[in-house]
């Protein structure tokens, strides 16, 4: 009786599985610890902010007085405002890219087990049956192909994103500058 395909392979695929939604388990719990280290320096830095804004307006003895500190308050918010959108941004864009690395070495993996697979089992069936397989691998190849399209347009997709970030951000600091 002839193998047709080798166990072995697909054990070590599924090793290899596991081993990759381990690493993403530990780099997510990585990039929660960086949010949650975000979160409380960002909570600390308002509060202090708070009590020193309302020490400032306590202190403050005329309109005009009132007028340049609340001048002089904006600027600094903006800015910690902004700071952390990107922040927080950029810890979940780093997430993303990271699992559509991890998912295309996987897909890229699959596919090469699946291959060997074909190709073991196509040494060993009938005559006649190599259309069957070519089919397979013809099938293999366009679902690759709309992969790799749809990638390439995620991809782009999020470029976007980023680049409408940067320009909504510059925007308003610019609008928030602009109203001193």
């Amino acid at each position: 009786m002839t193998k047709i395909v080798n166990p072995q392979q697909f054990a070590d695929l599924s090793k290899a599985g596991v081993e990759a939604m381990m690493a993403q388990a530990t780099a997510a719990f990585g990039r929660a610890e960086r949010l949650a280290a975000l979160n409380l320096n960002a909570g600390r830095s308002a509060l202090e902010d708070s009590v020193n804004n309302t020490k400032a307006l306590l202190a403050v003895k005329d309109v005009q007085g009132l007028v340049a500190l609340q001048q002089s308050m904006a600027q600094p918010m903006v800015d910690k405002a902004v700071a952390y959108a990107r922040s927080v941004y950029e810890i979940a864009t780093e997430g993303q890219s990271e699992v559509t690395k991890a998912f295309e070495a996987q897909i890229a993996e699959i596919n090469t087990a699946f291959n060997k697979a074909l190709d073991e089992a196509a040494k060993s069936a009938p005559a006649g049956s190599e259309a069957a397989f070519a089919a397979a691998k013809t099938a293999i190849a366009a679902a690759n192909s709309a992969y790799d399209s749809m990638s390439k347009a995620a991809k782009q997709a999020s470029e976007l994103a980023e680049a409408n970030m940067t320009a909504a951000t510059k925007a308003t600091v610019k609008a928030i500058n602009s109203k001193k």
